[in-house]
């Protein structure tokens, strides 16, 4: 379970053509997941698809195509589906952008990735973000709900993101 393994972990630049290819195929990610979860009940707040990706492609490419995904996911879901609402697009926006750099400067930092690296990583992105809806809201109870709701979805993140990291990182060293 705190097993750690270390990667090779290419930047890749916002002018690189495959930059936009990966941030495309990430963001794909993100908008087939979220429509998969949502054939749940409640299944977008309770799993959190539309970070999943984010984390990924972030955590593997850099802060840059993390920041592309963070950004595009939640605008072209919302421009194609309605989803996430107006109202909270600002607050999903925040906590992708949070995510992509924390889970960027994380593996930068340490070249690895293991369980706790990513606990680490969501709980950081968690915690600030919710303090940023809370302000939006007006409300720590609202801003933290993802605490309440969310938390299979952050497993999901931590458990699904470690193995889905290990093994394109296979592929790409």
């Amino acid at each position: 379970m705190l097993h750690t393994t270390a990667l090779s972990l290419p930047t890749l630049s916002v002018s690189e053509s495959r930059t936009l290819l990966f941030a495309a195929l990430f963001t794909l990610g993100n908008i087939l997941l979220p429509q998969l979860c949502h054939l749940i009940p409640n299944g977008g707040i309770m799993l959190l698809p539309i970070y999943f990706f984010t984390l990924i492609g972030a955590y593997l490419y850099g802060w840059q195509l993390g920041l592309l995904v963070a950004v595009a996911s939640p605008v072209v879901n919302h421009l194609l589906f309605g989803m996430p609402a107006a109202a909270v697009l600002p607050s999903i926006l925040v906590k992708s952008s949070l995510l992509a750099l924390c889970a960027a400067a994380v593996a930068r930092r340490t070249q690895q990735v293991s369980i706790l690296l990513l606990v680490a990583v969501v709980l950081a992105y968690q915690v600030v973000g919710s303090l940023v809806e809370s302000a939006f809201l007006g409300s720590l109870a609202l801003g933290f709900q993802d605490f309440r709701i969310g938390l299979p979805g952050m497993l999901l993140q931590v458990v699904g993101g470690y193995a889905l990291i290990r093994w394109l990182g296979r592929l790409t060293a």
